[in-house]
């Protein structure tokens, strides 16, 4: 079978490998489209594990069931989340299910990005979930990307005269717009140095965007609050510049989330006495849980998250490394890889 398999950022090639074998309790899936996550473009996060097969966004048919599966059937369209927790130790006892010694453990094989992915028996038995009818493959790959915002939001509460300033407006970026509209904020502050996607966060439900090459967030977020700061502020880019902003941008009392993690060796500079006098909260959100997965679905099924929207670019798999590209360059919202 086909798969994309990375050796660098510019070198992603279609490779023929040996189509997954499957134990009794595992299933087959034949995928049909896969979306390409912010993290597949780390990468620091990728070269020590080079070559291997990218994707963690896929959907697809069951293709194959082994003989102690009945949970699904052969032809079924589902949605295959590639972490599960085991729901047994102290971590998963407290609800840190993404903290699980088991979670990253639980991996498909090879990767979405492949034309069959085997799923793991965990997996199979509580987080692959079946496609409604009325929902496309494309749009279903928007499943985890939305579960990860939705975790996110668990962590704080969006009261209805908040202010919620994002920094970042790719996919994750725009879901939280869209996610904070829906839970409340008065005003929504998108921050992107790529006009194409403040165009985006408008569309979506931004009240105010501001690029940075252009313009201080800091001056516009306290010119709309006040002086204050914003309540909540969400950092979905991957750099300590951006932390640093995010922090500097909250008010007396508010929150930083940070979504997106920084390379190894980088670090932000925070005072403990200024963490004390102002009473900022800092809050880390990774990845995602079968609680969230299961509201994703319902979600996007339900049209409250149009996921047809936030796909930009569709790319065939034996298109992979123009797919790459078009997400690297950032003209873009999500892309998704189809298998045709």
């Amino acid at each position: 079978m086909k798969a994309a398999t990375y050796y660098s950022p510019d070198n992603i090639q279609i490779k023929e490998i040996p189509k997954p074998r499957i134990k009794p309790d595992e299933i087959l899936v034949e995928m049909k489209a896969c979306g390409i996550c912010g993290s597949d473009l780390m990468h620091w996060y990728l070269k020590n594990r080079a070559p291997l097969v990218l994707g963690h966004e896929p959907t697809g048919i069951v293709a194959k069931t082994g003989k102690k599966v009945k949970k699904f059937k052969k032809g079924e369209r589902v949605f295959v989340h590639h972490h599960v927790a085991c729901f047994e130790c102290h971590y998963c006892a407290h609800g840190d299910y993404t903290l699980c010694e088991q979670f990253a453990k639980t991996n498909i094989h090879p990767g979405g990005l492949a034309e069959y992915l085997r799923v793991p028996a965990p997996n199979v038995q509580n987080d692959t979930l079946k496609i409604p009818d009325i929902l496309s493959f494309e749009e279903a790959t928007l499943i985890e990307p939305v579960a990860c915002c939705l975790r996110a939001h668990t962590k704080f509460i969006i009261r209805l005269e908040d202010t919620v300033a994002i920094i970042g407006a790719g996919p994750s970026g725009i879901i939280h717009t869209i996610l904070s509209k829906s839970f409340g904020a008065a005003k929504i502050i998108v921050s992107d140095p790529i006009d194409y996607r403040l165009k985006a966060a408008k569309r979506f439900g931004a009240d105010l965007t501001v690029n940075p090459k252009s313009e201080s967030l800091i001056e516009k977020i306290r010119e709309s609050t006040d002086g204050r700061g914003a309540d909540f502020v969400i950092v979905t880019a991957p750099k300590a510049e951006a932390a640093t902003e995010g922090l500097n941008a909250c008010r007396k009392g508010g929150t930083l989330c940070l979504f997106a993690p920084t390379a190894p060796g980088k670090y932000v500079n925070v005072s403990p006495w200024r963490l004390f006098f102002s009473e900022i909260q800092i809050v880390p959100s990774y990845s995602t849980s079968h609680i969230e997965t299961r509201t994703a679905l319902q979600l996007i099924s339900t049209g409250k998250i149009k996921a047809k929207e936030l796909i930009t670019h569709r790319f065939p798999l034996s298109h992979i490394s123009e797919a790459f590209k078009t997400a690297e360059k950032g003209e873009c919202l999500k892309v998704v890889v189809l298998n045709e």
